[in-house]
């Protein structure tokens, strides 16, 4: 089973290989095998991708908004024309079942797209009336932005990034995880066949040092991270040397609390889609489930006979709802965890093995997990797993379950379920978190910003907010009469 690229990188409007840089080696997760072999970026393919995105940008920031929206939005209709090969290839990087990648990998993507494309006309600034003077207001693109993308949605990653930073003006160089390069490259290809000019959305492979040259670069405008609070930090440190902007999108461990009065099956429902889609895999997921103590057992007895029957198989067979993680080191990571949960004292409830499925040895599938009678110092309702690994807490009051959903470092989401929608917004409103949602979880559209707070992040991605992270504000004031000078 193969998924081998035209080449590694696509630079310029071009394909272009690096037979001189370290082997990029791209594994099935079902399996284990190999289907395309890359090579990483030089450094001097860095600095030339930099220089040649910086003379495309200036072009391109020449067209109007709605010259610049024509192209984003051609993009998005060849995607959606090519949603069911670029699903096929975006399952066998990502080992996520293909009846999810169908709907929510390509397909966000192009909706993206779509958006800012429709919005790109309407980057404008404002007038303010100063009597006979005034000032009017510039939005202008910051030049050349890069972006890092993580290995859970690797199309979808690159689209969110790089569809506000093109609708604005500015060019893009793309650097998706090691682990995943493959649907970068297509979305590149893609905007080249809309009419994107050359050199304006480039794409380089490599490990942690092209990240680190992309961020230090001077070259650089701005760096747009999806990854872990660990790599946030190094990549931000390597921003600051040049004061580049810098949008964060990081980890998080988030609260999902769900009230007596909620309808049990919809919250278990949203809880689980916030602890098994993607297999676990969602920076957003809701891993602490706290369960008011009148329905807790229930709660936990519904949720154990809807998990033992998620269908766990051949991600390309579309009836499978759940595939591997993404390697077998990532299994032996959330193994770990699930081994400290039972020493810990956690009730398990189900899951919490390695699975061997016939066909696919090699395959880095794990059991959905549910834990009951989890506390707050245990180590997994502590750290984010990344993996299908849910803590169930029980609460008695509403202000206690906040204090100890708050009791985190991170802030990315978090999650309320109940019919009292006083209760629910006096919920989200005192819960740190960026992200949030009442009687559903997960979902996020492109209209809608997402981010976090506290150690999960910095700026946001989607809606207009957006675009207020890849332009700068530029006033211009207007005098009409005399200058007023005492000299």
């Amino acid at each position: 089973m193969q998924a081998q690229p035209r080449a590694s990188h696509h630079i310029n409007g071009q394909f272009h290989e690096t037979p001189d840089g370290a082997p990029l080696d791209v594994s099935y997760p079902a399996t284990g095998d190999i289907i395309a072999r890359l090579h990483a970026a030089t450094p001097e393919l860095v600095d030339r991708v930099v220089a040649e995105a910086r003379a495309a940008q200036k072009g391109w920031a020449r067209l109007t908004g709605s010259e610049r929206g024509r192209v984003l939005r051609r993009a998005a209709d060849l995607i959606r024309a090519r949603n069911a090969e670029i699903s096929r290839i975006e399952t066998l990087d990502t080992g996520k079942a293909l009846q999810e990648t169908l709907v929510a990998d390509a397909a966000s993507a192009a909706d993206c797209l779509e958006y800012f494309g429709g919005i790109a006309a309407a980057i404008t600034g404002e007038t303010v009336n100063l009597g006979d003077d005034f000032v009017y207001t510039r939005r202008e693109p910051l030049g050349v932005c890069a972006g890092i993308g993580a290995w859970n949605y690797p199309m979808q990653i690159a689209a969110w990034k790089a569809a506000p930073a093109l609708a604005a003006g500015n060019a893009f160089i793309f650097k998706p995880s090691e682990m995943t390069p493959l649907t970068a490259l297509i979305l590149a290809e893609i905007l080249c066949e809309a009419g994107l000019p050359n050199g304006v959305f480039n794409v380089i492979q490599g490990f942690g040092d092209i990240g680190a040259a992309l961020a230090a670069h001077p070259g650089i405008d701005k760096i747009s991270l999806t990854g872990s609070v660990p790599t946030g930090s190094k990549v931000m440190g390597a921003a600051a040397t040049t004061l580049k902007d810098v949008t964060m999108e990081l980890g998080g461990k988030s609260p999902l609390i769900v009230f007596a009065d909620a309808d049990l099956e919809d919250a278990i429902g949203g809880a689980m889609l916030g602890n098994f889609y993607s297999t676990g895999q969602i920076c957003s997921n809701g891993t602490r489930v706290f369960v008011e103590k009148p329905v807790y057992e229930r709660f936990v007895e519904r949720l154990q006979t809807r998990t033992e029957k998620i269908r766990i198989g051949d991600p390309l067979d579309p009836d499978t709802q759940m595939g591997p993680l993404i390697s077998m080191a990532q299994r032996d990571k959330v193994l770990d965890y699930i081994a400290s949960g039972q020493r810990e004292g956690a009730r398990l409830i189900t899951g919490g093995t390695p699975l061997e499925l016939q066909g696919f040895a090699g395959g880095a599938f794990i059991a959905p997990t549910v834990f009951a009678d989890v506390t707050d110092d245990m180590t997994i309702a502590r750290e984010e797993i990344f993996g299908p690994v849910m803590a169930v807490l029980p609460f008695a009051e509403e202000s206690e379950v906040i204090d100890r959903a708050n009791a985190t470092p991170y802030g990315l989401a978090a999650g309320v379920f109940t019919r009292d929608l006083a209760r629910a917004h006096r919920v989200i409103a005192a819960l740190d978190a960026g992200t949030t949602w009442i009687n559903t979880y997960n979902l996020t559209p492109v209209e809608a910003p997402f981010g976090g707070v506290k150690r999960s992040g910095i700026g946001r991605e989607n809606s207009m907010a957006a675009i207020n992270h890849y332009t700068r504000l530029k006033s211009v004031y207007v005098a009409s009469g005399p200058v007023d000078s005492p000299y």
